[in-house]
C-alpha cells in the first residue's frame, strides 16, 4: 500500500495537460461571467449561463483531455451541485425571477442510479461472469468451428463472433479478448502476410459495428435509448427487442461488407489456417447458473415488452443471480469499467442541466432549426458526431450533442415524419458514433488492436474512413425507412 502511495505522489507533472487545465477553468470563468447579451439567447437566465460556462467546461476537457474522461464527467455533476442546484451555496441561488430556475439536487445525484446506468451494470456483471466460469472462450470455440480452415472464412468467423458479442458485451473487453485468440492463429500465417492485418483489423471493426445492435452495445446507444424512452419526455416506448430487431440485421450486414473490404484490401497470402484457441469451460454448477442466467437475461431483453418487463428491469436478473449464487463476489466489482459508467452518469447530468433549466430550448429558439430542412438537420448532426467521435470519446460526444438535438427534435415536431421522426436523428446520432474508427484514439478496440503493433494508423484509417461511410449511408437510410413505416 505504501509502495502504491509512493507512486501516486510521486507522479510526473504533465505540464500540457496542467496548461490546458487551467486554460479550461479561465475560459470557463470567462463564459461564466460575460454580458448575458453576448450569446445572442433572448430572456436568457444567470443559471441558464451558468449550464452554458459548464457545458464549455466538458467540451474542452472532453476535447484536451486535460484530466480523463471519466474524472471530467465527476467534474460536471460536481459543479452542478454546487453552483446550479437547490443544494447550492447560498450566494448562489436568488428567486427564480431573478436567477431562473435552479435544478433538482436530487434528480443531478440520480443520474448515478438511472434505469440506464443499470442496465450497463448488467451487460458488464454477464461479461465477467462469461469470463470467470470459461463461457466465453467456449462459445468462441463453438461459433468460429463453423467456418472451417479457409483463411477468408476465418476472418468472417472473427468478424462476426467479435460483433455478435460486442452486442451484449462491453466493446473493449470483447476486442481484447478476440485479439488473445488471434495469437495461435498468427503462428500459421507468414510473418509479412497482409492476412495477419486483415485478421486484427477484424476485431475493432467487429467491435464497433457490432455494439450499435443493442441498447447496451455502446454507451451512445443508451444516451438514445433514455431519451426516447423517458416517460416525461419523448416516451415512445421503444423496446429492447424492437432496438435490435432493427439494427441487429444491419450490423451483419455491414460485417459482412466489411469482411469484403478487408480481403480486397489485406489479401491472404495463404489459403489455409489451422486453429487452436487455448482455454476450457469450467464444468460446475455455477458455469451452468451463468450459461442459464445468460440465456435467460437475453430472451428477456428481446422479449420483455410483450410481457410487460422493460429492459433495465431485466438487467438486475443477472446481478441478482450471481451476486445470490456467489458466481460474482465483491471483489469482481472492481472489474467492471467503473470510469464508462461515470461517464454515462455525467453525460444523464448534463442533457439533465441543459433541459432542466430551459437553456437546451432557448438556444434551439435561437437559431431557427424549424427552417432548416429535416434531412440536412440528420445530416449535419450525423457528420458532426462523426467527426468528435473520432478524436474524443464518443461517449462524450453523444453526451454533448444529444440533449440538444432532443430539444430540437420536439420543436419542429410532425416536420421530422419526412424523415422517421424523432427516433431517426438521435439513433441517428448512436450509428455515427459507432462509424468512428478512423484513428487510434477513435475507440477503445482500436487502441486495443493498434496497441500489437501489426496495424499501422495508415491502414486503420483506410478501412475506418470506408466502413465508417457505408456505415453512415446504410445506418441513415435504414432509419429513415423503419422510422416511416412506424416500426420506432
Amino acid at each position: 500500500m505504501q509502495e502504491t502511495i509512493k507512486k501516486v505522489l510521486s507522479g510526473s507533472f504533465n505540464k500540457k495537460k496542467a496548461f490546458m487545465f487551467l486554460l479550461t477553468v479561465v475560459v470557463t470563468l470567462i463564459v461564466w461571467n460575460l454580458p448575458s447579451s453576448f450569446f445572442g439567447i433572448d430572456g436568457l437566465t444567470v443559471v441558464q449561463q451558468r449550464v452554458i460556462a459548464i457545458f464549455v467546461m466538458a467540451v474542452m476537457l472532453w476535447l484536451t483531455e486535460a484530466i480523463p474522461a471519466w474524472a471530467t464527467s465527476v467534474s460536471i455533476i460536481f459543479v452542478l451541485l454546487f453552483f446550479v442546484s437547490d443544494s447550492s451555496f447560498k450566494f448562489m441561488q436568488g428567486s427564480e425571477g431573478e436567477y431562473g430556475q435552479l435544478l433538482d439536487s436530487v434528480g443531478i445525484m440520480a443520474c448515478f442510479a438511472d434505469p440506464t446506468i443499470i442496465l450497463f451494470l448488467g451487460g458488464f456483471i454477464l461479461a465477467i461472469a462469461a469470463t470467470k466460469s470459461g463461457l466465453d472462450v467456449w462459445m468462441a470455440k463453438t461459433m468460429i468451428r463453423p467456418f472451417g480452415h479457409k483463411s477468408e472464412n476465418v476472418l468472417l468467423g472473427f468478424l462476426l463472433i467479435t460483433g455478435i458479442f460486442s452486442m451484449f458485451i462491453s466493446n473493449t473487453a470483447t476486442a481484447a479478448m478476440m485479439l488473445t485468440f488471434l495469437t495461435p492463429v498468427f503462428k500459421a500465417l507468414p510473418a509479412n502476410g497482409k492476412g495477419r492485418i486483415a485478421l486484427t483489423m477484424a476485431i475493432p471493426i467487429g467491435a464497433n459495428l457490432g455494439g450499435m445492435g443493442t441498447p447496451i452495445g455502446t454507451p451512445p446507444n443508451a444516451f438514445a435509448y433514455k431519451v426516447l424512452n423517458d416517460p416525461t419526455g419523448m416516451n415512445l416506448d421503444i423496446s429492447f427487442g424492437q432496438w435490435m430487431a432493427v439494427m441487429a440485421p444491419l450490423v451483419i450486414l455491414l460485417l459482412f461488407i466489411a469482411w469484403f473490404l478487408l480481403i480486397k484490401l489485406f489479401p491472404f497470402s495463404q489459403d489455409t489456417i489451422e486453429l487452436e484457441i487455448d482455454g476450457d469451460m469450467h464444468r460446475n454448477w455455477r458455469t451452468v447458473v451463468v450459461a442459464i442466467t445468460f440465456v435467460v437475461t437475453i430472451v428477456l431483453w428481446i422479449c420483455g415488452k410483450q410481457i410487460g418487463i422493460n429492459a433495465n428491469t431485466v438487467a438486475m436478473l443477472p446481478i441478482a443471480v450471481f451476486a445470490f449464487t456467489g458466481v460474482i463476489t465483491a471483489k469482481d466489482l472492481q472489474d467492471i469499467d467503473w470510469g464508462v459508467i461515470w461517464m454515462v452518469a455525467g453525460g444523464f447530468a448534463l442533457g439533465l442541466a441543459m433541459n432542466g433549466t430551459g437553456l437546451a430550448k432557448a438556444a434551439v429558439e435561437a437559431i431557427p432549426f424549424g427552417e432548416w430542412s429535416p434531412i440536412v438537420i440528420l445530416i449535419i448532426a450525423g457528420l458532426v458526431c462523426y467527426f468528435l467521435s473520432n478524436f474524443i470519446s464518443n461517449t462524450a460526444t453523444a453526451a454533448l450533442l444529444i440533449p440538444i438535438l432532443t430539444v430540437v427534435c420536439e420543436g419542429m415536431g410532425d416536420k421530422l415524419n419526412v424523415i422517421g421522426g424523432n427516433s431517426t436523428i438521435l439513433i441517428g446520432i448512436a450509428v455515427a458514433a459507432s462509424a468512428a474508427m478512423c484513428l487510434p484514439i477513435s475507440t477503445p478496440p482500436n487502441a486495443i488492436a493498434y496497441s500489437t503493433g501489426l496495424v499501422e494508423q495508415k491502414d486503420m484509417a483506410k478501412t475506418g474512413i470506408l466502413v465508417g461511410i457505408i456505415t453512415l449511408i446504410l445506418g441513415f437510410s435504414l432509419l429513415i425507412f423503419v422510422g416511416r413505416l412506424g416500426i420506432f
